[in-house]
């Protein structure tokens, strides 16, 4: 099983938008360099409900295009990483490679109320069922758009 890496994007601090990336240094035990959780300046950083680095599906992000008409192209979703061809949810209790980076699986990512305050209305619940994960960075790597994410 593996799939792909769409696009990557960060934000630097809670609240501000994200950013896309071409190339981003995965850092372990932090999350990727220059995003607001490696930098302990995100939102939830301070209700300790935080993960170092989020991923969701590329196909999820396609439906909720097709199904709500809810803005999800430019990193609305507030999520790191976006993949295609692998299913988030089967990497439960894995370990997996992106790029040069090694992740763990860590928990699933549900969407909050938070969100829609810096988007629109009904991205919450346009991502229900579709939030993604969390995962925490193992060995530190680069990561790129078009990187191979392989189970291991």
């Amino acid at each position: 099983m593996s799939g792909a890496v769409v696009k990557i994007f960060v934000s630097p601090s809670g609240g501000a938008p994200m950013q896309a990336v071409e190339e981003i240094e995965a850092i372990a035990g932090r999350g990727l360099q220059g995003d607001r959780y490696s930098q302990r300046s995100g939102y939830w950083t301070a209700v300790d409900d935080e993960c170092e680095v989020t991923l969701m599906e590329w196909e999820c992000l396609e439906e909720i295009r097709v199904k709500t008409g809810v803005s999800v192209e430019n990193g609305e979703h507030r999520r790191n990483i976006i993949t295609r061809g692998i299913r988030l949810d089967s990497l439960l209790g894995k370990r997996f490679q992106v790029g040069a980076a090694i992740f763990e699986y860590d928990r699933p990512r549900p969407p909050c109320g938070y969100i829609e305050s810096l988007t629109e209305p009904g991205m919450t619940r346009a991502l229900v069922g579709r939030g993604g994960i969390g995962a925490r960075v193992v060995e530190s790597g680069t990561i790129r758009p078009d990187d191979p994410i392989v189970v291991l």
